[in-house]
């Protein structure tokens, strides 16, 4: 953070100095603007975990497509595009913060921004691996009716 008391520059001449009041401005639209780079990434994260929850929410909707592996594919798919924009986001955000600095607030720090969406990649492709090593979902009625059948044997 800059000074103490941030954006003073045209109350020290009574507002008499039109140069100094448009730096005042200047420095408060920068750091509008680096809020919203801030914003922005937010929201990109946030849609890379929509991505990731609709992945999921079609795998578990829809697991038992034939072919099996269908269901699979289309939920790699989008859990794959979650990684991609956490990165695509990160680049993004870390381009525009380079070009420009706070004055009366705090830029966020490129490494926790790289932190963030290296570890939403990382997530994903952690998730996209125990997908396609899991197992098809049991089918309980089925597990439900062998288990009776096999204790109605056994009592016989």
């Amino acid at each position: 953070m800059g000074d103490c008391e941030p954006y003073r520059h045209g109350e020290e001449t009574n507002g008499d100095n039109r140069e100094e009041l448009a730096l005042d401005r200047t420095e408060m639209a920068e750091d509008r603007t680096v809020m919203a780079v801030e914003r922005t990434f937010a929201g990109w994260i946030r849609t890379a975990f929509g991505a990731i929850a609709i992945g999921l929410g079609f795998r578990a909707l829809f697991g038992e497509l034939d072919p099996p592996w269908l269901a699979r594919v289309i939920a790699t798919i989008f859990i794959g595009l979650s990684a991609v924009l956490a990165i695509v986001a990160e680049r993004r955000a870390c381009h525009a913060l380079k070009r420009m600095h706070g004055h009366a607030i705090d830029s966020p720090d490129a490494p926790h921004l790289r932190w963030i969406a290296w570890s939403v990649c990382a997530g994903s492709v952690a998730l996209a691996i125990s997908l396609w090593m899991m197992e098809s979902a049991p089918d309980v009625a089925s597990e439900a009716a062998d288990i009776a059948s096999s204790a109605a044997s056994a009592i016989d």
